[in-house]
């Protein structure tokens, strides 16, 4: 077997989560080559949580910041990261392989922390209204429902408490309690039930929704009684239902690989490993009686301890050495003057973030150009200091400006040669998006994020156009996968246009396609999709 060096690891973590995340850290710190494949975004479920406040340690936060120190942390030691969906796994025998959308990589040990996601109930309407007015993100599409009545379901933590965090844009809020009350912790469940504009029904399971252009219906009954009600929304509103059910193992790669129980999760031994050797399990995508930050950690630390030993015991069998390299003395110095340069910006980039950018600037190949369409408004400005301070960081960047009569200034990337790539941002593209913006421009500079053979020429055969629109709001985790797989296709096939439009500035948008839950995929202005999509899921939609 011919086994590429550069793509050889003592331990592949797939999931970027707090427990990858930290299994990531110990593993580098402990001078193994180790890489997280994470297909969304670094940090995992916890980063649509605004308030952290019981992590030891750790006196106020939000999830984001917290699992964005993690992974700094774990960089700082070694650890290498990748933003590419696993396709396939081959777990068996001394050498493990791990397919990606960017290529595939050899390892002599693998951690399954892919953690868990959004269940659905079943009721009637839930799948042709997703997006529509069903939503399961409060932080992404909590401002869509704006003034509007919303019914909430589930009886749980987050049931509990993202209902308080949605009184901040719903008129009223209507809980539907399966059970006699709710499950989590009586301060948590107290917040909503004191809560003025939150309304309170236990018991009570949700039957239907219906509606025309969006849901003017909700039907539920209650399960003592057996009492049925019938809401409907005053003329010319609507309703918006959020689901928060609880979660689903991610286990599509694994389940008929690994031991699960019936629910679907990972079942391991108190060392965090599987019925499979060289085969560990960490985070919510276990069997476990607590799914918090902190049990997560705990298994992550459990299971990079083990696979340390596992790793140097193949090692050994295999001759194979993966070659840790260090994080070097230069690299450290020059965060540290990054710093000075962050502040000098008026910290407008991290000095990780500066980084970070500075390791993608170093793999470009070709000059870009970014075109800036920009008017009299304070969102312009910014664009272009956004686009400057780009620039600023590599010579392989330049920036043209020119006056648009658009309301709302954007962005494209140009090749060197001045050819539209049909790659742009409509907006400012900060927040989630910032990460998917640099993959772009990454992307158009050369051979970019390596493809599978088979999804390169799928993209080829596009032989008609595609003009993609990709609405989205900055705060959105679940969007940047959808505008990334929209722009590496727009960068491979001339005949593929990418426009990611900030929903914020764009009402009429909005409006035109009832958009209430991003991402929302427009396909040559006529057909509309909802939901995250992986690059294989879009090419099928195209």
């Amino acid at each position: 077997m011919d086994i590429d060096r550069e793509k050889l690891y003592d331990v592949i973590v797939i999931g970027g989560g707090p427990a990858g995340l930290t299994a990531a850290l110990y593993l580098a710190r402990a001078c193994y080559r180790v890489l997280v494949v994470e297909k969304e975004h670094f940090g995992g479920q916890i980063t649509i949580t605004s308030e952290v406040v019981n992590y030891p340690g750790v006196k106020h936060t939000d999830g984001k910041t917290l699992t964005e120190n993690m992974r700094a942390q774990a960089e700082s030691f070694g650890a290498e990261f990748l933003l590419a969906e696993v396709t396939q796994l081959s777990l068996e025998g001394d050498l493990k392989t791990v397919v990606t959308s960017s290529g595939s990589y050899t390892c002599l040990g693998v951690l399954i922390a892919t953690g868990a996601h959004p269940r659905t109930v079943g009721f009637k309407g839930e799948d042709l209204w997703k997006g529509h007015g069903v939503a399961y993100c409060a932080t992404c599409d909590g401002e869509f429902f704006t003034g509007k009545e919303l019914f909430i379901v589930g009886g749980g933590f987050a049931a509990a408490e993202e209902s308080v965090f949605l009184t901040k844009y719903a008129s009223h809020i209507n809980i539907l309690v399966r059970e006699d009350d709710f499950t989590c912790a009586k301060a948590t469940a107290d917040l909503a039930k004191n809560h003025p504009k939150i309304t309170v029904l236990t018991n009570t399971v949700i039957d239907s929704v219906d509606g025309d252009n969006a849901i003017t219906t909700v039907e539920y009954h209650n399960t003592k009684t057996g009492e049925k009600t019938k809401r409907s929304a005053n003329n010319g509103d609507n309703f918006g239902i959020f689901v928060f059910a609880g979660y689903a193992p991610a286990t599509e790669l694994v389940d008929k690989k690994l031991e699960c129980n019936q629910q679907g999760y990972i079942i391991t031994d108190r060392n965090q490993k599987t019925n499979l050797e060289g085969v560990y399990a960490a985070g919510d995508v276990c069997v476990k009686s607590l799914r918090q930050v902190v049990t997560a950690v705990g298994d992550g630390a459990t299971a990079a301890t083990e696979l340390e030993k596992y790793a140097q015991s193949m090692s050994e069998k295999t001759g194979l050495k993966p070659q840790y390299t260090p994080p070097a003395k230069a690299v450290q110095a020059e965060q540290a003057d990054n710093t000075t340069l962050a502040k000098a910006d008026g910290e407008l980039f991290s000095a990780d973030i500066l980084a970070q950018l500075d390791s993608v600037f170093s793999k470009m190949e070709n000059p870009v150009i970014l075109k800036l369409y920009l008017n009299d408004t304070p969102v312009s400005a910014q664009l272009q200091e956004y686009m400057d301070a780009i620039a600023e960081r590599t010579d392989k960047i330049s920036v043209i400006k020119e006056t648009s009569s658009e309301s709302t200034p954007y962005v494209s990337i140009l090749r060197q040669n001045g050819d539209d790539t049909g790659m742009a941002f409509h907006g400012v593209p900060g927040g989630h998006e910032f990460t998917s913006f640099i993959i772009g421009i990454y992307n158009v500079s050369g051979t970019g994020q390596k493809l599978e053979e088979p999804v390169l020429q799928k993209i080829k055969q596009i032989s008609e156009q595609k003009d993609l629109k990709i609405l989205v709001s900055l705060s959105c985790t679940m969007c940047p996968q959808l505008v990334m797989a929209a722009q590496k296709i727009a960068a491979e096939n001339s005949l593929v246009t990418a426009h990611a439009y900030d929903i914020n500035y764009f009402p009429q948008l909005k409006e035109k396609y009832n958009v209430m839950s991003v991402p929302c995929l427009v396909v040559n202005n006529s057909k509309v999709f909802f939901g995250k999509k992986n690059l294989q899921q879009l090419l099928d939609i195209i």
